[in-house]
């Protein structure tokens, strides 16, 4: 009877230590769940990042900030931030002294967690959102208002990325996309959203059967102190540009200054600021505006189709389509 007993004991300990170990288990798998980070955490980087509040675009959801270095990432300059949380951009003071997070994805960025450290103005002065002037309007279509030629500096030799003097005449009788950027930009959404239109545009019209061959894509830095020519052609070289179809161009200062108003871009040339906002023009084998593109986000397949149109392939362009389409089912 005793070593009936014994046994039974033992056999209920072992119970109980199985049952201790498998909610053991539990717990650390819970913690692990809660430690790990998602998917969408894990292509995630954050940075802490000081700045002075500039302005406020209420309907990009955006607050314009001159930042201070972010280490290995970004230098200071003045730019546009998106905000995900529209509360945010009611309950801060322009002019004043932030901290505030921001973080960014492979193909988006925001911010966040913004405190304010000083106040520059009174309360009275919160959020008066920029002109409605400076946001971003619908695409334009070729109409009375832009049907103008688009000639600015047209003749003024300007330099590319291979330390060639070029002018915009040197493009007579291609279609052309000209858009504005600088190279410095690390927002997913902004210079690099621009760059990776032309990319692919690139891309997709060289492998079109049929397509016109008379186009050509033209990124214009607007900050010519660091983007020399050795600057733009490593840029170019890292989104896979040809030269045969895509330039990069620099100048000086006054000179590239005067070439952005024409196109209705706005920055500030003088100061080194680079809020500015998007303007991608579509100018056609006639040198006359097309369509304007005010924003930056993935346009590709409409300027493609806007250049095709520009260089006079209008009739080929579903069967080009069709076929790139098809070339690119079978890879």
């Amino acid at each position: 009877m005793i070593w009936i007993a014994l046994a039974m004991a033992s056999r209920a300990q072992r119970r109980k230590c199985r049952l201790r170990l498998l909610w053991f288990a539990f717990l650390i798998l819970g913690w692990v769940g809660i430690l790990l980070p998602t998917p969408s955490q894990a292509g995630t980087t954050n940075y802490f990042v000081t700045g002075v509040l500039k302005g406020v675009k209420q309907d990009e959801h955006q607050l314009i900030i001159a930042h201070d270095v972010v280490p290995n990432f970004m230098d200071a300059m003045t730019m546009p931030f998106n905000v995900k949380d529209s509360a945010i951009l009611t309950n801060v003071a322009i002019g004043g002294k932030i901290t505030f997070q921001l973080h960014v994805a492979e193909t988006e960025s925001w911010v966040d967690h913004i405190e304010q450290v000083a106040v520059v103005r009174s309360a009275a002065d919160r959020v008066p959102a920029l002109l409605k002037s400076d946001s971003q309007p619908e695409a334009k279509t070729n109409s009375s208002a832009i049907s103008r030629s688009i000639n600015p500096l047209r003749d003024y030799k300007f330099t590319n990325e291979l330390g060639q003097p070029v002018s915009l005449s040197d493009f007579q009788g291609q279609a052309i996309a000209l858009t504005f950027f600088f190279t410095r930009c690390p927002i997913p959404e902004f210079c690099p959203r621009l760059s990776r239109n032309f990319e692919q545009v690139q891309h997709r019209l060289e492998a079109m059967e049929n397509a016109p061959t008379n186009w050509h894509l033209i990124s214009v830095t607007f900050d010519p102190d660091h983007d020399t020519s050795e600057v733009l052609k490593a840029y170019g070289a890292s989104y896979q540009y040809d030269p045969l179809h895509w330039s990069f161009i620099t100048g000086p200062k006054d000179k590239i200054a005067e070439l952005a108003r024409s196109c209705d871009v706005k920055f500030d040339p003088d100061n080194g600021l680079f809020n500015h906002n998007f303007r991608t023009l579509i100018i056609d084998a006639s040198n006359h505006l097309q369509m304007v593109f005010p924003t930056s986000g993935d346009l590709s397949e409409s300027i493609a189709q806007e250049l095709l149109k520009a260089a006079g392939g209008t009739n080929r362009i579903a069967e080009s389509a069709t076929n790139y389409g098809r070339s690119a089912s079978d890879k």
